[in-house]
Formats: C-alpha cells, sequence, structure tokens
C-alpha cells in the first residue's frame, strides 16, 4: 500500500436505516443529527479534504455539506445508502466549491493544480514522507475525473457501485480509470 488510509468508524446499514428514520422523525432528528455527526464526520471532513486541499477550505466546505444533509434529510428517498447520498452531497458541494474559488483567481486549470499543490505541502496539517508527496503530485497530474475516482476508490473505500451512484458514470467506465491510474501511480512511483 503507498499511504495508510485513515481507519475511521465504518457506516452500518442497518444502523443507518434507523438512523434516517430518527432524521425524519422532527422530534428525534436533532439527536439522531449528532449521531449523524459522530460516524460520519471524518469519513466525510478526509472526502472533501482531498477535492480542496486545505484543512481550512474542507472545515467550510464540511459546514456545509452537513447543513444541506440537515435540510434535505426530509427529501431523502433511500434509492441510495445514506452513505452514498452524503457522499454526493459532499462531492457536489466541494465542486461548487472549487468552480466559485478557482474562476476568481486561475486563468486555467494547471495553475489551479500547482498552486493546490503548493498549498498542500505548506499546510500544517500535511504529514507525509517523501512517498506521500510523490503520491499527491502524481494523483494532482491526473485528470479531474481519474483524480475524483482514484482517491474514492482508493481513499475512501467506496466500492464502484457506490462512486457510480456519486459520479453518475457507469462502473466499467470506473473500473477502466481507476486501474489506468494505478498503472499510472505504479509506474511513476517506481521512477
Amino acid at each position: 500500500s503507498w499511504v495508510k488510509r485513515i481507519e475511521t468508524n465504518k457506516p452500518n446499514l442497518g444502523k443507518d436505516t434507523e438512523l434516517v428514520k430518527k432524521l425524519k422523525d422532527p422530534t428525534l432528528k436533532d439527536k439522531a443529527f449528532s449521531e449523524l455527526l459522530d460516524v460520519y464526520q471524518e469519513r466525510l471532513y478526509w472526502h472533501i479534504r482531498k477535492i480542496v486541499t486545505t484543512h481550512e477550505n474542507a472545515d467550510d466546505v464540511l459546514q456545509n455539506t452537513f447543513i444541506r444533509i440537515y435540510k434535505s434529510i426530509a427529501n431523502f428517498q433511500e434509492k441510495s445508502s445514506l452513505h452514498t447520498w452524503m457522499y454526493r452531497i459532499a462531492y457536489n458541494e466541494s465542486i461548487r466549491f472549487l468552480e466559485k474559488n478557482n474562476k476568481k483567481s486561475y486563468a486555467n486549470i494547471d495553475e489551479v493544480s500547482e498552486s493546490n499543490l503548493a498549498i498542500l505541502f505548506e499546510d500544517e496539517y500535511f504529514d507525509g514522507d517523501e512517498i506521500q508527496r510523490k503520491l499527491n503530485t502524481i494523483i494532482d497530474g491526473f485528470k479531474e475525473k481519474q483524480k475524483r475516482v482514484f482517491q474514492m476508490k482508493y481513499f475512501d473505500d467506496l466500492s464502484f457501485r457506490q462512486i457510480s451512484e456519486i459520479l453518475s458514470i457507469s462502473e466499467s467506465t470506473l473500473k477502466s480509470t481507476y486501474y489506468t491510474c494505478v498503472k499510472i501511480i505504479e509506474q511513476k512511483i517506481l521512477e
């Protein structure tokens, strides 16, 4: 394994079903939302952090994500798992944040990537050794779709089905994209 993954509370489908029932009950919603934060806050933080790069930006996006979840839970139709639904919200909030901020200050996507990478290495919360730096540099060089697919599969340990629901991309395309990324990383790590 290239980089140690962060282990956190894993979601539990049965508990999630109960949690959704509580979240939709106005008398239990606030207490249930506190439970939701306990289980998902760290996982969503790291999902967002990989997209927006810095701790401060991730905190802002995480807050917006949970506000949206809180306001939208009554409309959650349970066609996907709670976990997948929240990841999709977090992903969309992260992309909104990037689009809003990148339009303001960058001429092209290469400048965005270089700037984000420089900010990451200067961030006091970035605690990586040389292999992590190399991996982050390689991943940062991927096209946006490749980057998101790799991060969701490798770091967030999502299934291809879950990623497919979040990104609205077929599972076969996701698998091809992911394994292409793995080959590129293996080649570049060994250089």
